[in-house]
């Protein structure tokens, strides 16, 4: 795929690279399409068991491509409204397609990720940094809104509120090691240690039971969206009956445990 990279650094992890390192993986459409259709690869692949994103180069990812923003594809015979009302869908459709990916995707954040970078970054399952990372939320720098791409939704639920409203109504640069501190990122690793860390990460998601690693995704993200603990409650106890009543990883799990060993969930 053009500007994006599959590799399989692991047995059971892919690697998705956002690979135009010259614009520091900006927002181009002919950057995004591919991207997104790599993640509908990946999500497809039943051997991949965990996802690693990042971004080539010394960048995550810049954001919008201001200067060489590329092709939208379907807009023949559109107006100037229709067409940005296209770009945008597009745009929220990697945001989308990111959520969507059946197994935990892990954004390993090797530089700045700024604006739709950073939306980028959130809308992955775990995020973990290099000690070069830096976020911003760049649209209030622009003379826009600082909101795109599910940022007002995602950053106040990833750090709270207050801080969120800070980051975005000031423009300021968040740090690698303020962002794990208030809770941005998971971690901070030195650069050269990132992916490892990273594909260390996947294969021990990876070890796991498929089904209970994928409802555990579901659940988390659900319960952001829950209207009452009581409803979520529910929601999570017909999914552990499901992977209960449906394989013998339970009795696989005792069993292993019993005998020393690291217990092999056939699902």
């Amino acid at each position: 795929m053009p500007f994006v990279r599959i590799d399989a650094p692991r047995p059971g992890v892919a690697l998705v690279t956002l690979d135009r390192p010259e614009r520091m993986n900006a927002m181009a459409f002919d950057v995004m399409v591919p991207f997104r259709e790599a993640l509908e690869e990946v999500s497809r692949d039943n051997a991949v068991r965990a996802v690693v994103v990042t971004g080539a180069g010394r960048g995550f990812c810049s954001g919008a491509d201001l200067e060489s923003p590329g092709r939208i594809p379907g807009i023949d015979g559109l107006t100037v409204s229709s067409i940005a009302l296209r770009s945008m869908e597009l745009l929220d459709d990697v945001v989308r397609a990111m959520r969507r990916v059946h197994q935990p995707v892990i954004a390993a954040v090797n530089g700045p990720a700024i604006g739709g970078g950073l939306c980028l970054a959130l809308a992955a399952d775990i995020r973990v940094a290099s000690e070069a990372a830096l976020f911003r939320a760049a649209g209030i720098n622009n003379g826009l809104t600082a909101s795109e791409l599910g940022l007002s939704y995602l950053l106040p639920r990833a750090i709270g509120a207050s801080r969120a409203f800070e980051i975005m109504l000031s423009g300021r640069d968040v740090g690698a090691g303020e962002a794990e501190r208030i809770g941005l990122v998971s971690r901070t690793v030195p650069g050269e240690k990132l992916l490892d860390d990273c594909y260390d990460l996947a294969e021990r998601i990876a070890a796991f039971s498929r089904p209970g690693v994928e409802l555990t995704k579901r659940m988390l993200w659900s319960s952001l969206d829950a209207a009452s603990l009581e409803a979520h409650m529910g929601q999570e106890g017909l999914a552990q009956l499901f992977v209960r009543l449906t394989t013998r990883n339970f009795e696989e799990a005792i069993k292993a445990r019993k005998e020393g060993r690291p217990p092999e969930f056939a699902d």
